[in-house]
């Protein structure tokens, strides 16, 4: 049966069922973008849950959302996430209980981190723009991350100390660096930042990673309307 939903966006497909994924948002907070992104994964035949870590807050500018991610309590936000995690695997129509973890800059911190602290459940993580330290060993994900060429808050050597982690872990990875881009390419939202291109591309990298590391092949319907 399933459980309550948590403070956050839901999106289904229009069968209702499909591999779960959980939707991890910047520092901006839940917004539009991230929402038309669970719509999309949604069209792509998966059960889309982002939860809200700011609790209905948004933020518009950067001097907004740093104030918003100074603010967030991490103990809350692991336990929101948690909370998520458990709703989303009791909406999923899975072969088993694995999941899917999506990670936008901010997010990809928490992302990483439940791929260690849940890797019974966590089976396949995509990062956008943000990386993460920490022992990978625990992990049973693979990954694949997306990344800016000149991005002032993601330098190039962090990025490397993340690949050589999880590849040191045996872990498969992927990464992409696409030129011409910084941080936040990926949101339209971002003016000053999306490049249409890189975006395009990096959809059209994702959805197939999700589909081979999370279904059966059988249970996504592509592009069955979101619910």
């Amino acid at each position: 049966m399933p459980n309550r939903q948590p403070q956050g966006f839901l999106a289904t497909p229009a069968t209702g069922k499909g591999p779960g994924l959980l939707v991890l948002h910047a520092w901006w907070g839940l917004n539009e973008t991230i929402k038309a992104l669970c719509k999309r994964l949604a069209a792509e035949g998966f059960v889309a849950f982002a939860p809200d870590l700011y609790h209905g807050k948004v933020a518009a500018t950067i001097e907004d959302a740093k104030t918003r991610s100074k603010e967030l309590n991490e103990t809350q936000a692991k336990s929101d996430i948690a909370e998520a995690v458990s709703f989303l695997s009791g909406r999923a129509d899975l072969a088993g209980p694995d999941l899917g973890v999506i990670g936008f800059s901010l997010g990809v911190y928490f992302a990483l981190g439940l791929s260690t602290e849940d890797p019974d459940r966590v089976r396949a993580v995509v990062v956008f723009y943000g990386t993460g330290g920490g022992d990978y060993k625990r992990s049973k994900a693979a990954y694949l991350g997306h990344f800016g060429e000149t991005d002032d808050y993601e330098p190039a050597s962090e990025v490397k100390s993340l690949g050589d982690a999880l590849r040191a872990a045996g872990r498969p990875v992927t990464f992409h660096t696409y030129a011409g881009t910084g941080h936040w390419f990926f949101e339209p939202d971002r003016t000053d930042a999306y490049n249409e291109a890189a975006a395009k591309l990096a959809w059209e990298r994702t959805v197939p990673f999700l589909r081979k590391e999370l279904v059966a092949a059988k249970l996504v319907t592509r592009k069955a309307p979101p619910g």
